[in-house]
């Protein structure tokens, strides 16, 4: 399984929380590309709900992680 900022933009506005059949549903329905598909299929399965998309891919970058300066421009 692996994530880029491409797959992940996917789940940016899925129905959070939520589990993973219900994510499998949702970007099945968005069109998302079949790595997003196969990835969320690699996780283990045990009816938990995710709340966020950090809890699918921990390195999930934060709008703080990025070192713009909004006021700048």
């Amino acid at each position: 399984m692996y994530w880029t900022l491409e797959l992940a933009h996917y789940l940016e506005d899925a129905p959070w929380p939520a589990t993973r059949e219900e994510l499998i549903d949702y970007v099945l329905r968005s069109g998302a590309p079949s790595e997003v598909v196969e990835n969320l299929q690699d996780l283990e399965d045990e009816g938990e709900m995710y709340e966020s998309i950090e809890e699918i891919w921990q390195d999930y970058p934060r709008k703080d992680d990025f070192l713009f300066n909004d006021d700048e421009y």
